[in-house]
């Protein structure tokens, strides 16, 4: 049986304005030595929590920081592609099917939700860390300027992940809290 899976105009909107944002925060940076910090990290584990969908979030983060790169950094925009595309799509997955169901969602359905989020950032960070150091060292620089980066590209990470679980968290709560009052489960 061959079922269709149709994307609604909500996510599509979605997935547009976060990959705008990643391409926007992609020309924001602090110069660091080795480079810069960038804080498209941040629009990207955002924009995969709330997709929720791993085709997109790809798309969003990946398609999104290529084109960033593309205007502002052209020499890392394939490693970019990959990198923050499997990053998001990662995030995305972690956050809409990690413990959707069993005894941690029934009994604390906020703090499932909250574990499966921190899940997805820290192995999204982790994606993103080890492919932009292995695309630095061998694809457009050098391995010394790789492992100066490493620790930015570690700082970076982080931020991107702590922002996302802060911006993310009233949303859940505020619709964990509208169901409630619904009578929705």
């Amino acid at each position: 049986m061959n079922q269709k899976k149709t994307i609604s105009v909500q996510k599509m909107t979605l997935t547009a304005v976060f990959m705008a944002m990643t391409i926007a925060l992609s020309t924001f940076s602090i110069t660091v030595p080795g480079g810069h910090l960038y804080f498209c990290d941040a629009a990207i584990c955002t924009g995969a929590i709330l997709l929720g969908d791993p085709v997109l979030a790809f798309i969003m983060g990946g398609l999104g920081s290529f084109l960033g790169d593309l205007l502002f950094n052209p020499p890392s925009m394939f490693v970019s592609l990959f990198t923050h595309g499997i990053q998001a799509a990662v995030i995305a997955l972690c956050a809409s099917r990690l413990f959707k169901t069993g005894s941690l969602h029934e009994k604390h359905p906020l703090g499932a939700e909250f574990t499966a989020r921190l899940i997805g950032v820290l192995l999204g960070a982790i994606i993103m860390v080890v492919g932009y150091t292995f695309g630095r060292a061998f694809i457009y620089s050098t391995r010394e300027a790789a492992i100066l980066k490493l620790p930015f590209e570690i700082v970076q990470a982080a931020f991107g992940a702590v922002v996302s679980l802060a911006l993310c968290a009233p949303a859940s709560s505020i619709s964990h809290a509208f169901r409630k009052y619904a009578g929705q489960h």
